[in-house]
């Protein structure tokens, strides 16, 4: 919205002509960080104070790990501090013409709906488990697959209206459309490798990507700062992408598929390192806030979505390696248990608790300890990603 101020002011005077530097992405960028940056920390302690005199605190399941049981009552719902930092800077610094914008926007917003009725379930009705796992899940297919059917034809068109007429064509050839190279699913460490998908393939790609990344930050989101500091890492790593993936000349040079309009994920992924920077302050161990469903769910659709976009889905899960294996821990947990129960009339564990996190705690590593060496591998991991630059 101020890129468009600065230009009708530019129009008005061309003493004003020094407004042109707004236009610059990389500026914009470093301004939306700060300002999401300045809005969390200043609306932090307004926000605490009101959910605490709301009384919306965290319940603690009973079978879960008893250290935990002392952060009985501390505010959740945090993610809504991020979510109104993440969208105000985004709406302030962006391109409010950009389609991308809008789409991450709205499935952001979208699953943070679904996540705020979970927590609030758990609130009102003191219920831990929340919003049934159905229910949820519908909720997120949904979203998902509503955001896919619009992306598979916004990658190659860039108008929507032109998405529109793709999409009518598709429908009337019998679903049958060849999609651009760039559709395909890029192979990492590889110049110009994909793998041809189709409108279906690519669908249900991203259907799994948007709903799988939600989930897997969920799951994630167990200890105070667990969670957020690796989406502000990866976050800001899917940035890099975007502007890779948004200029024709960086792409080309790169080998990278170009993505008009794609490089203006950069202000909303600056503004998500921000405003996740702000909620960790008062996450951080003791946490002051926990970000409930609300937040973990929007942040990893979030992520998700800017990956599906930037055509790095592979990338997104050699950075993100924590909520896949925190995901899958959970997976491999449950499908062992029913297994053994079912065969031996006595269900048994891989780990000790699940997800991983609890694992390791329940190992004796203290709670501080676990959260900065999933941090400490999520930047390794992430520096892994970020090489598949070059390294092609």
């Amino acid at each position: 919205m101020l890129m468009w101020i600065a230009q009708w002011l530019q129009g008005l005077s061309p003493d004003l002509g020094f407004l042109r530097v707004f236009q610059y992405l990389t500026l914009r960028a470093v301004l939306g960080a700060v300002t999401a940056l300045l809005i969390g920390l200043f609306a932090g302690p307004r926000v605490i104070r009101r959910l605490t005199e709301l009384k919306i605190g965290q319940p603690i399941r009973t079978n879960g790990m008893e250290t935990h049981h002392v952060k009985s009552g501390t505010p959740t719902m945090g993610g809504v501090l991020i979510l109104m930092s993440i969208a105000l800077s985004t709406l302030l610094w962006a391109d409010l013409s950009n389609r991308f914008v809008w789409i991450v926007l709205i499935v952001t917003l979208g699953f943070g709906a679904i996540g705020w009725a979970d927590d609030w379930r758990k609130v009102v009705y003191k219920d831990p488990n929340g919003m049934r796992s159905r229910e949820k899940y519908l909720w997120q297919s949904i979203i998902g697959l509503l955001a896919a059917l619009y992306l598979v034809f916004s990658i190659s068109e860039s108008s929507n209206l032109k998405v529109l007429e793709l999409f009518v064509s598709w429908v009337r050839s019998g679903f049958d459309v060849n999609l651009p190279p760039k559709a395909g699913l890029l192979l990492p460490f590889f110049k110009e490798v994909s793998y041809p998908l189709g409108v279906l393939g690519f669908v249900i790609l991203t259907y799994l990507v948007i709903v799988g990344s939600s989930n897997a930050v969920n799951l994630t989101d167990g200890l105070d700062g667990l969670a957020i500091m690796p989406v502000v890492m990866v976050g800001s790593a899917l940035g890099i992408f975007a502007y890779v993936a948004g200029s024709a000349v960086y792409s080309k040079y790169l080998f990278f598929p170009h993505i008009p309009g794609a490089g203006e994920l950069l202000i909303f992924c600056a503004a998500m390192a921000g405003a996740g920077l702000a909620f960790l302050w008062f996450n951080t161990h003791p946490a002051q806030v926990f970000m409930g469903d609300v937040g973990a769910l929007a942040l990893g659709a979030a992520l998700g979505t800017i990956a599906v976009i930037v055509r790095q889905e592979i990338v997104l899960a050699i950075m993100g390696g924590i909520f896949v294996v925190e995901a899958l821990s959970v997976m491999l947990q449950v499908t062992w248990f029913k297994y053994t129960k079912r065969k031996y009339g006595e269900g048994r564990r891989l780990l000790k608790m699940a997800p991983l996190h609890h694992h390791f705690e329940k190992s004796g590593w203290k709670e501080t300890q676990v959260v900065v060496r999933f941090w400490i591998i999520t930047m390794l991991l992430c520096l892994i990603g970020l090489s598949t630059l070059k390294l092609r």
